[in-house]
């Protein structure tokens, strides 16, 4: 129990990330540049990991093995690292750096996790990637003093995120994930000291599997165009497009509609983009692209405008197409929802034209996270945005992060490709959450992937600034799951008791791939009608499916079937009717709320 204590106590000193480090990220970058100037890309996809070990130089083997977790103790150790027996053989700089497989098991959740050991003198201790596969869980790191009288102390953790504890059967084992805990502890490490992993960086070596070829590389013509909103949806319009490298610039032609005539034409007008390179070095056919963003301002509410992009050559242009603002009155309207595509993108874009098809008149659409399978791999979004040809360049798409946006803890590729609002709160990261009103209803879009009470305080002023008769919540992890073993209980308590407190009429979420509308709920509760309380909603657009659980919320519920959900808001009568449909257009699900 001493060493325990004596464990808190030293926890308060060990956050700094201080002094210079040979980085990881950097090594494994210039591995990649080269082993793709040496290697056919045809055979890129096919190494295997001896391959990728033998083709490591030994400066670049001594970095992997030492650089990617390190520290400074007071006193003589041994050190056991706890790691997930689906590694098989991996990480090489076991063997490499002298550590030896005791015979100690343990659990991490229902996990398997096995034990390495090795003796360190006090001083500077350096430990390697997780793995050059990127497969299983990230390990973490138990220490015990030789000398049991000698309470542990780390200075000069690097990274700075991890965190120190004792080791118990309970304990959180990683930074980043409450839910995954240490089970089955052996007597004789019970109470050592617990060096915390960080699994969202279990990948950051990861040199096998990592080449990809796109179906759909980039030319000089524009394409992958989309709207999204970044501004006032009533007076601006973002629009996003890529070319390939070739083209360093882009221009949008645009006029109003009614203005337009191919007989007496009346000149557009013209605005420039802002071009950026957009690279991804593990996609072999198709590095780098130019990413170019423009923003339309000063336009009329409720109007169609025509529109075109290219590069400001005579025949560098897009054929017209058009989008219309929002409207300036209260008006009715509809807009389609969908949760995740993720998986099967040629088949989620049968389904995502069949809604465009069925309801044209559908204002917008929105997305409750996982657009994608990789988010931090281009292939995966240029196969999204060439599913969606013919829509997202017409109707608005209003996006919100899921996890698989967050592949590597990074979802960078998903912020650089959409132009969204700034107006969500600090603590989040810009576009990360937003709102906006479209007539009169009010949309905040929530990042479920942090932490719900950093966005709890703006969750609350959005609701209470807003007049909108209709309250809806899009955000991608559910507050009320298809499955018990998926639960949220953070995001149901804390967004929740918002939602209750100014009745949000309709959460829109994602995540768990088996469709379920719940019974209207406040305050974790069942309630009479949807007057009381708010309608939660899953939904999955994509060819992934889980399994369903018996949960008393449930009203509705569907497993392996897709759907997209239309929403109609009528304003006689302040009336709206729901309703899910499958990918061949059938009506699976139906709600009328009135109020």
């Amino acid at each position: 129990m001493f060493l325990a204590v004596a464990i808190v106590f030293f926890a308060q000193a060990v956050l700094a990330h201080v002094g210079s480090h040979p980085s990881v990220h950097d090594t494994v970058a210039g591995v990649i540049e080269r082993l793709k100037d040496s290697l056919p890309v045809e055979s890129l996809g096919s190494l295997t990991l001896d391959q990728v070990e033998s083709a490591l130089t030994s400066d670049e083997k001594h970095i992997l093995a030492t650089e990617y977790l390190s520290f400074d103790v007071n006193a003589a150790i041994d050190l056991h690292v706890v790691r997930d027996v689906r590694l098989n053989k991996e990480p090489y700089w076991f063997a490499q750096e002298g550590f030896t497989q005791t015979e100690l098991r343990m659990k991490v959740g229902e996990r398997a996790f096995d034990v390495w050991k090795k003796s360190f003198d006090a001083g500077h201790v350096g430990l390697g990637v997780n793995g050059l596969t990127g497969t299983g869980d990230n390990y973490f790191v138990i220490i015990k003093p030789r000398d049991a009288a000698t309470p542990v102390e780390l200075k000069n953790i690097y990274p700075g995120t991890h965190t120190v504890g004792a080791l118990t059967n309970g304990a959180q084992v990683y930074v980043d994930r409450d839910d995954l805990l240490a089970a089955e502890v052996p007597a004789e490490l019970d109470g050592a000291f617990l060096l915390r992993g960080d699994n969202s960086r279990r990948k950051e070596g990861q040199l096998v599997n990592i080449f990809r070829v796109t179906p759909h590389p980039a030319s000089a013509k524009p394409d992958h165009v989309v709207l999204t909103w970044s501004g006032d949806p009533k007076t601006t319009q973002a629009i996003q497009w890529r070319t390939s490298t070739a083209v360093t610039k882009g221009k949008v032609q645009y006029i109003k509609k009614a203005d337009f005539n191919r007989i007496d034409p009346k000149k557009p007008n013209l605005i420039d983009a802002e071009t950026r390179l957009l690279s991804n070095p593990t996609l072999v056919n198709d590095t780098s692209i130019s990413r170019h963003t423009a923003l339309l301002t000063n336009l009329e509410p409720g109007t169609t405008y025509l529109y075109s992009v290219g590069d400001g050559s005579e025949d560098g242009w897009t054929e017209l197409t058009e989008f219309t603002t929002a409207p300036e009155k209260v008006v009715p309207f509809s807009f389609v929802y969908m949760g995740d595509a993720q998986n099967g993108l040629d088949r989620w874009g049968s389904l995502i034209h069949t809604a465009y098809r069925e309801r044209p008149d559908a204002a917008f659409y929105i997305m409750a996270g996982d657009l994608v399978n990789r988010g931090a791999e281009r292939d995966d979004w240029d196969s999204f945005f060439q599913n969606s040809k013919g829509v997202f360049d017409r109707r608005q798409l209003v996006p919100c992060l899921g996890n698989h946006e967050y592949q590597n803890n990074d979802p960078s590729l998903y912020l650089n490709q959409f132009a969204l609002p700034t107006n969500g709160p600090a603590a989040a990261g810009p576009e990360r959450a937003y709102s906006f009103e479209y007539s009169n209803a009010l949309f905040v879009v929530l990042d479920s992937n942090q932490l719900p009470e950093t966005q709890a305080d703006w969750l609350d002023q959005q609701f209470a600034n807003s007049k909108a008769v209709w309250k809806f919540a899009v955000y991608h992890h559910p507050a009320y799951s298809s499955s018990a073993r998926r639960d949220n209980p953070g995001v149901r308590k804390i967004w929740g008791s918002i939602f209750d407190k100014y009745h949000v009429d309709m959460a829109l979420q994602g995540h768990d791939h088996a469709y379920l509308r719940t019974y209207p709920m406040k305050g974790e509760q069942r309630v009479g009608t949807p007057a009381e309380g708010t309608v939660y909603v899953i939904s999955v657009s994509g060819t992934k499916f889980y399994d369903q659980g018996d949960l008393d919320y449930i009203e509705h519920g569907m497993t392996n079937v897709a759907t997209y959900q239309v929403l109609d808001i009528f304003i006689d009568g302040n009336r709206l009717v729901y309703r899910a449909y499958d990918v061949d257009g059938n009506k699976r699900d139906e709600l009328v709320i009135e109020k």
